[in-house]
């Protein structure tokens, strides 16, 4: 049995061995979080996980600005233009991280105390959270490259540590300090920072130059142009907390980052999907074919459909379950946040032409436009209406996002001579609406528990029924990805 094991993996493609490993990895550090989010949300008070889901935001708007999403973007394309100095490219965008870290350092340090009141947080942890961001990106370079020559064990290895080490050392801090909202932040940083900042020295060491006038002048203008959209995606994610934290107390923003976290939990299925999907989908724009992926994006619209509409229908006892009695009031920020997501969906389905023919102008200007609005209406509504208002502020800015951006393929399209065939819009637009109205329906059913429970089983089997024909189009997507990267390697 055991051979027969080892011959079947031995004749599977290197990429799909590839894309196995890094799935797998990816299920067990969201799902891991998952299942710890219960344990740390009843030992610490809504204080201390505020602390917590502040020092979280602002690492994700820091990281932004100290590396330039350098590990994103520019750094695929980075990797075959410099196919033959990997290291010393790795090593010299290594160099702008320090620098523009020590540029921060400089405007920080002076005058710390007019920033962490900005902060709201202590001079030590802002320090702590630059050297995890620094970590993580040097982590995040390194498993990069590490993709391109398909040497997936040593990256699957790094990441089971971090992923299983983490939750361990934070839980053993925890217990044994009463500053638990330190150690919940800490105990994850210091395994970053430990094995990111060996690899930044690794990586320093073998590519030698922190400084290449041709890399940095490619980091930067490839990457800057970039930014606005980054830091939109940033607004959405995590402004909501900030501004809840300084408006109406860092207690609601806990209780209001737990949910939209609950709500968020299926985002890596549908980076996961979409990373499969994408190398297909280009192939087919490729060949002037794009309407052959069609009936493949209902399906997956279909499924993430199904997938939302659970968590929505279950809210009540996911949350209770995930973070207790303490948070319940929370529920109904789920229901808004899902429908978001759901909204990115169809936004990345738009972006994903927009990136095929190379034009990021539109998409920056979607982006900025809908944070700014986001950020508006967060300003005018959570005084009045509370947290729960940061959330339907968040809907409508994605529903201004996924109509910018339509809108920007469309213009995209026609600047290339190109015919609008990718997708059904008629049963995208069904689809929605179905969603839709099975969230609102589900919303209203919160306090009758056997009738949505009822539903969802009557739905789920509804799905088994029909399994076939969503298990062959799935495996469409990933059969023809994965023979095309083989043709390529």
């Amino acid at each position: 049995m055991t051979s027969k094991i080892k011959c079947k993996w031995s004749n599977i493609p290197i990429t799909v061995k590839v894309s196995t490993a890094y799935a797998i990895c990816g299920i067990l550090q969201h799902g891991l979080s998952f299942f710890t989010l219960p344990i740390f949300s009843r030992m610490l008070t809504e204080e201390q996980y505020g602390m917590y889901i502040v020092y979280q935001s602002w690492y994700s708007i820091l990281s932004i600005f100290l590396t330039l999403n350098l590990a994103y973007g520019s750094f695929s394309r980075a990797m075959i233009k410099y196919e033959k100095d990997r290291d010393g490219y790795i090593a010299s965008v290594e160099g702008i991280c320090i620098a523009i870290a020590g540029a921060f350092f400089l405007l920080y340090l002076p005058f710390q105390y007019y920033w962490n009141k900005l902060f709201e947080l202590p001079t030590m942890l802002v320090c702590v959270m630059v050297a995890e961001i620094l970590g993580t990106t040097a982590i995040q370079f390194w498993s990069g490259k590490k993709r391109f020559e398909f040497k997936y064990k040593s990256v699957v290895a790094v990441t089971l540590i971090i992923t299983f080490l983490s939750p361990f050392l934070t839980y053993f801090m925890v217990i044994n300090t009463e500053s638990k909202g330190h150690a919940r932040i800490l105990g994850y940083a210091i395994v970053n920072i430990l094995i990111g900042w060996s690899f930044f020295v690794f990586s320093a060491v073998r590519g030698k130059k922190l400084f290449n006038k041709e890399y940095w002048k490619y980091g930067f203008g490839f990457n800057i142009p970039l930014l606005a959209y980054y830091l939109s995606q940033v607004v959405f994610n995590q402004s909501d907390r900030i501004m809840i934290d300084h408006m109406i107390g860092r207690d609601k923003a806990a209780i209001y980052g737990v949910a939209y976290s609950l709500a968020m939990v299926l985002n890596f299925v549908l980076i996961s999907i979409n990373n499969a999907y994408v190398p297909w989908f280009y192939i087919k724009l490729k060949e002037g074919k794009p309407e052959e992926g069609k009936k493949v994006t209902l399906v997956i619209a279909c499924l993430m459909g199904i997938l939302l509409s659970g968590v929505v229908w279950l809210a009540p006892e996911i949350l209770y379950v995930a973070a207790g009695s303490k948070y319940a009031e929370a529920v109904y920020v789920i229901p808004p946040v899902a429908l978001s997501l759901f909204l990115l969906f169809y936004s990345q389905l738009f972006i994903n032409i927009e990136f095929y023919y190379e034009k990021k102008k539109h998409l920056v200007y979607a982006s900025l436009g809908s944070a700014v609005i986001n950020l508006i209406l967060n300003w005018i509504f959570i005084p009045i209406f509370g947290f729960i208002a940061a959330a339907y502020t968040t809907l409508v800015s994605y529903i201004i996002f996924v109509l910018a951006n339509y809108v920007a393929m469309k213009i995209v399209l026609k600047e290339n001579g190109e015919m609008d065939r990718a997708y059904s819009y008629k049963w995208l637009m069904s689809i929605l609406f179905a969603f839709a109205v099975c969230t609102a329906l589900g919303t209203l059913l919160y306090d009758f528990l056997y009738i949505r429970i009822a539903v969802v089983l009557v739905v789920m089997l509804i799905v088994i029924w029909n399994r076939k024909t969503v298990i062959e189009n799935i495996k469409l997507v990933f059969r023809k990805g994965e023979a095309d990267k083989d043709e390529q390697v």
